[in-house]
């Protein structure tokens, strides 16, 4: 008798704790799913923003001196909202509006040259000024002379500066991967 009521509970018991779980799982994918959206809404927000805020840590970005004005964005390079563990990588572009004696300085300090002297495959993908996000644009000169330095980007392969002396104005674009 013992044997046929525990057959009986096994029989009502298993299926039900099916149920159940498809129900738990459903609901959770459904919690995940809102989870996603309120997450890319706060990733889409937040590379659509054009910040002013001074770069952090400002070694990342050498020789720009007590620059007057920055705009930047940050973008990521991966789904961030992904439900797969691990860091997203991020790219970022910025305009940095330099003094003029900061401009001449970091000119001379690491040897840039004119722009259009170069190969465009000596350069990373996607690392020109004609690149710019266009948020950023209008933060550019409108006739821009950009040069074009190896050794700012030698010591960091995961920055590029453009930099136009003229109009004491840096475009940079920068990797943390």
């Amino acid at each position: 008798m013992n044997l046929r009521k525990l057959l009986l509970v096994a029989v009502w018991t298993i299926p039900a704790l099916a149920v159940l779980s498809v129900g738990a799982g459903f609901l959770l994918l459904r919690g995940d799913a809102a989870d996603r959206r309120t997450c890319q809404v706060a990733v889409d927000a937040a590379q659509s923003t054009v910040r002013t805020d001074r770069w952090d840590p400002p070694d990342e970005l050498p020789g720009l001196g007590a620059y007057p004005e920055i705009h930047w964005q940050g973008r990521p390079l991966g789904n961030p909202c992904s439900l797969l563990p691990g860091p997203t990588d991020w790219a970022y572009q910025g305009v940095v509006r330099l003094r003029p004696e900061d401009a001449q300085a970091l000119a001379e300090q690491y040897d840039f040259v004119p722009y259009a002297t170069l190969d465009p495959d000596e350069l990373p993908d996607s690392a020109a000024p004609t690149d710019v996000w266009p948020a950023l644009a209008p933060y550019l000169p409108t006739q821009p002379v950009w040069r074009y330095s190896a050794s700012y980007t030698a010591g960091n392969q995961t920055r590029v500066a453009f930099l136009d002396v003229e109009h004491q104005t840096v475009f940079f674009v920068r990797w943390n991967s």
